[in-house]
């Protein structure tokens, strides 16, 4: 994203020799030839610079600097001030001004330098808030994280890990609830006061992933007009956490098992060694030991993430917290839509225990949304997807009925979204993969007429 600079200056020259600077290292510029302008262009757009003048006819700089102040995230402010009003630019520096500039200012170097440096620390203090925004934004309680005897092996886990720097690696089937775990290990440990980072290494672009996880200087390739940071220098001090780490393409992975073994790494196109202290945590719903015998992952690097392994059983397993969850997602959702659902039908919560849940922990939650919406006072089996209405085959008893639910589910999902392998996936809550393999399973792979879907 362009990075968006107001210049609130009454003097054309100079404000036309401030624009001519900026505009070369990239920047969005807007300007205003008074107070009462920049006003006007900060209530309607957003900047994440601010150079204003101290004094202006109407509306001065340390105004500006206090309206600034009404925007959830405020821009960075640099006061330009004559040498007459330096006290005046310092008392700005005491109000939350990031610092000032004399003029008459002659050197263009003086004014790039100033605003990098300013625009870096205010990358860095909004990419800080809004990582502890999320931080816990929208976690169910420990004791819902962990519902199910089943789980009680992982929170004895847990416990045990998370209050050292010890490397995790968490596996599970997806929708399991993996970043959950992670945050829990997170939120336990000494690390969670700061931030706690979150790569996704299948959602991101393999040309831009190196430069997402390191960062790079400024030049290193065409568009990079400034320097950025990557995501381990996000996450310094706290938790990086790498899902889908069985997707990193193996030329990433020879950095990432450096960074693990040195502790260092630099940016793209840079030199300078940056440490990293980091707590790595990463998940996969993939066999690695398939993918080092294809080739496909490192075995030096399996062995530097798998030094305290976590494994996550699938919903299936944990019947016993389909009630808890259930109940927990009926509030949440309420709360967002704004409805009053009291709760949810006895044959509803039946059909869902039968339920063989191929997607997890992940396809409950969309169905119990789905539901809300659809439900006047209490969930019915009705407010369900179709997938839970699916009949059981005859005579099919034990761990068959399960087998059973689940083929019903996957067949009654391809048909709803016209045998469309992709889309079914996603409306189960799976990926691609694990429904090609529930489908040779059960003997469902026909022609592959949808191969590309």
């Amino acid at each position: 994203m362009t990075t968006r600079v107001l210049i609130a200056e009454d003097d054309s020259t100079f404000r036309g020799f401030l624009r001519t600077v900026l505009k070369g290292e990239g920047y969005d510029i807007r300007e205003a030839a008074g107070g009462e302008e920049a006003l006007a262009l900060l209530r309607r757009e957003s900047f994440d610079l601010v150079l204003s003048d101290l004094r202006m006819p109407g509306i001065g700089g340390l105004e500006l600097l206090r309206a600034s102040r009404e925007d959830p995230y405020p821009p960075a402010f640099v006061i330009l001030t004559a040498f007459g009003t330096i006290e005046e630019a310092v008392a700005a520096v005491k109000e939350g001004a990031a610092d000032f500039l004399t003029k008459p200012l002659k050197d263009p170097d003086t004014l790039r330098v100033l605003v990098g440096r300013v625009l870096s620390g205010k990358s860095r203090e909004r990419e800080y808030l809004a990582l502890k925004e999320t931080e816990t934004a929208g976690l169910p309680p420990e004791d819902l994280i962990f519902a199910g005897e089943a789980m009680a092996p992982v929170r004895r886990l847990v416990g045990e890990v998370a209050p050292t720097g010890t490397t995790v690696l968490i596996s599970g089937e997806s929708g399991t609830g993996k970043e959950l775990i992670a945050r829990a290990v997170h939120l336990l440990s000494p690390r969670h006061g700061a931030g706690f980072v979150a790569v996704n290494c299948a959602a991101i672009p393999e040309p831009l992933l190196e430069s997402e996880l390191f960062g790079h200087e400024r030049g290193a390739f065409t568009g990079a007009v400034q320097a950025r940071r990557g995501k381990f220098e996000l996450a310094q001090g706290g938790t990086l956490f790498l899902d889908e780490i069985g997707e990193l393409p193996l030329p990433l992975q020879a950095k990432l098992l450096r960074v693990l073994q040195e502790r260092a790494f630099e940016r793209v196109g840079g030199n300078r060694e940056i440490r990293a202290d980091v707590r790595v945590v990463a998940a996969t719903n993939r066999d690695l030991a398939v993918e080092i015998r294809e080739r496909r992952f490192r075995e030096d690097l399996f062995y530097r993430l798998n030094v305290f392994p976590v494994a996550l059983p699938p919903l299936r397993e944990r019947r016993d917290a389909l009630p808890h969850l259930v109940n927990w997602f009926i509030r949440r959702f309420s709360g967002m839509t704004g409805k009053k659902i009291r709760g949810i039908e006895p044959d509803a919560m039946a059909a869902l225990k039968r339920y063989p849940w191929p997607g997890n922990i992940r396809e409950l939650q969309n169905a119990i949304e789905r539901g809300v919406i659809l439900a006047r006072h209490a969930l019915t089996l009705d407010d369900l997807p179709d997938t839970f209405r699916a009949p059981l085959p005859a005579g099919q008893e034990g761990e068959g009925v399960l087998k059973g639910v689940e083929r019903e589910a996957i067949l009654a999902a391809l048909k709803s979204c016209g045998n469309n392998r992709r889309l079914a996936a996603e409306k189960l809550g799976i990926s691609r993969r694990t429904l090609q393999y529930r489908l040779r399973e059960y003997g469902l792979v026909g022609d592959d007429r949808d191969g590309a879907n």
